[in-house]
């Protein structure tokens, strides 16, 4: 049998590994670390960073591959991104016969936690298909609970609900209805453009928890033509930006 370890590893710090990280690292037979072409070669040298770091284990190997990217080509979003998927999957699943054969465990790093807007389980279930595979989850920080870290807040007004919910939505359906507090996730359009900002705050922040972390936050009508600036700033700098926001309606 396969065991598939799912690690969270946090936003890019390496202090935000849990004990239970560590120690899942330092018991699995192989970790996949995944490249991601040269514009976001720094978000591999960060996972090779954290396995030097804490991965004490002689008998534990490191294998690097490269991902797929989406295909262009193909138009409906839910397509493409079903088969980017499928894709990966495959690649996970030729690696793991490679290395392993039937039978050891493997461990993935993924960014934030398995959990919150992240495909890797959904893939890992592809990966399991005609496999003897189990998949276990070490929970990690997630970038929402790194964004109000930094900024100090809580996400939540007494007794009131929040929505964490993504760019895309928000462009296309506006501000759902009975909710004063938005979690934006995964969203490279900057859609709160797209909203009437009186009365909206923002709490933003771009490579949280990392050493380049940026943080803004303020009146929306007020600050938002400066995120946008700065976002697009750090994005050519670095070529890659992981960004995430906050908006609350007074």
């Amino acid at each position: 049998m396969i065991e598939l370890v799912l690690v969270g590893i946090g936003t890019g710090n390496p202090d935000h590994l849990t004990l239970q990280a560590i120690k899942a690292l330092n018991e699995v037979d192989l970790i996949l670390v995944p490249r991601k072409g040269e514009t976001k070669a720094d978000l591999a040298e960060l996972r090779r960073t954290i396995c030097r770091d804490v991965v004490t284990n002689p008998a534990t190997r490191i294998v690097e591959f490269d991902l797929p990217v989406r295909d262009p080509s193909i138009d409906d979003y839910r397509a493409r991104v079903e088969a980017w998927h499928d894709e990966i999957a495959h690649i996970w699943g030729k690696q793991i016969d490679t290395q392993l054969g039937g039978s050891g465990r493997v461990a993935l790093l993924v960014w934030g936690d398995p959990s919150l807007y992240d495909s890797t389980l959904r893939i890992a279930e592809r990966v399991g298909r005609g496999r003897d595979l189990r998949v276990r989850v070490v929970p990690g920080i997630t970038s929402l609970q790194a964004l109000t870290a930094a900024h100090a807040i809580p996400i939540n007004r007494i007794g009131a609900p929040f929505l964490v919910t993504t760019g895309r939505r928000l462009r296309e359906e506006g501000w759902p209805d009975c909710v004063d507090t938005l979690a934006i996730m995964l969203d490279g359009e900057c859609s709160f453009r797209t909203i009437d900002p009186t009365g909206v705050t923002i709490w933003w922040g771009a490579y949280l928890g990392m050493k380049d972390e940026i943080i803004l936050s303020g009146p929306l009508a007020e600050i938002a033509d400066r995120i946008v600036h700065t976002r697009e700033q750090a994005r050519a700098r670095h070529g890659w930006i992981m960004d995430i926001y906050i908006l609350r309606r007074v």
